[in-house]
């Protein structure tokens, strides 16, 4: 039977990831092709401290291929992991290439707020409001 290749994204999961090889495992599952480029991306871009021009010297020197390098790129920048700088960029002085990006932690952290104050709210007129748009779900 073939492993499902959705993002394994379960709470205990989350909870036991150690190590980089584990979150690629997470993102990436069912094929370790991609783990492996996106584990070797992550570590290209967390050692450098200027953005990476280019991540196409990577698929020589560790033996992987364009589409899936491009892929496991591509996954990883939809995820808000990495992200491309243009050279339009006043912050970065002008510089271009690859980066590691803070959007999926800030995203996670806003989604982790927003969940624990709608739990913790208990105003009536939020719940008549949110028992009046669940029946509007029904079928």
């Amino acid at each position: 039977m073939t492993e499902s290749s959705k993002i394994d994204f379960r709470y205990r999961r989350i909870s036991r990831i150690g190590d980089i090889t584990d979150m690629v495992e997470m993102l990436f599952p069912g094929n370790r092709n991609q783990q492996h480029a996106a584990a070797r991306i992550l570590l290209a871009l967390k050692a450098a401290s200027e953005p990476v021009r280019s991540l196409s010297d990577l698929e020589d020197r560790y033996d992987i291929s364009r589409r899936t390098l491009q892929r496991a790129r591509a996954k990883l920048s939809r995820l808000g992991l990495i992200e491309h700088i243009t050279w339009m960029n006043t912050r970065h002085g002008g510089r271009e290439g690859w980066r590691l990006s803070s959007r999926m932690g800030t995203a996670l952290r806003q989604l982790a707020d927003k969940i624990e104050r709608w739990r913790n709210d208990d105003r009536r007129d939020r719940r008549n409001k949110e028992t009046a748009l669940a029946d509007l779900l029904s079928p």
